[in-house]
């Protein structure tokens, strides 16, 4: 009688335990299933290592020893952006992207594939930590601004300063969103018609790509032409 007192005494004890595991678990899954978006973490590197790894790698002859670009013979195809003051991980996303294919570029292709997520990572934290790009000339287009600034909600256009922050200088809420207020203009104008065409479609959920799919020629003009001179 004694052991079936004991053993009654036992299963007892033991039921709240049983019952809290599928709780917990059930709490985990929800957590998992958050529509909460993630925000890419910092890539930690070294940024004296990556001048050096910039230099070897010849990233410099092409985006310029302070990121600012290089003056190369052929930036007025808009092949080379600038990557002073960019948020390392996405610099790093788009490395990972050229050497994927998710984003296609021939050169960077071959040059993605060539070097380590660890050199990528000293490198694009190298020219993170350079002054931010800024605009040239300060000729700011109207029409760009208010494009920017407000969009145009009739036609799906969004404000670009929600992602992308006041004067395209960023929301450290939003690393997945590239600052490009300063970037030069011939970049900005080929990456937009990129996006409109869909030749470009790495962007989170396709958001660039629907963004883009109302704006003219003209619109996207007047937004590279605002962009480079902020």
């Amino acid at each position: 009688m004694r052991s079936v007192i004991l053993m009654m005494l036992a299963s007892v004890l033991l039921m709240p335990i049983a019952w809290s595991a599928p709780a917990a678990g059930k709490a985990r899954a929800s957590d998992a299933r958050s529509n909460k978006p993630v925000a890419p973490e910092a890539p930690k590197g070294d940024a004296v290592a990556g001048k050096d790894k910039a230099e070897n790698e010849r990233c410099m002859e092409c985006h310029g020893v302070d990121g600012n670009g290089a003056g190369h013979a052929n930036s007025t195809d808009g092949k080379f952006a600038k990557l002073a003051g960019q948020y390392p991980s996405y610099i790093l996303k788009q490395i990972r992207d050229f050497r994927s294919g998710a984003r296609k570029d021939d050169q960077m292709a071959i040059m993605a594939r060539s070097v380590s997520d660890e050199d990528v990572r000293d490198i694009a934290v190298y020219f993170s930590s350079k002054t931010r790009m800024h605009g040239q000339d300060g000729n700011l287009h109207e029409l760009g601004k208010e494009l920017y600034e407000k969009g145009d909600p009739a036609r799906g256009v969004l404000a670009c300063v929600s992602c992308h922050g006041v004067k395209g200088k960023g929301l450290e809420s939003n690393l997945a969103a590239p600052i490009v207020g300063g970037q030069e203009w011939r970049y900005l104008d080929k990456q937009l018609r990129d996006w409109r065409s869909g030749d470009r479609r790495n962007s989170a959920d396709g958001v660039m790509n629907k963004v883009t799919n109302a704006l003219t020629d003209k619109e996207i003009e007047a937004l590279a032409d605002y962009l480079s001179g902020i």
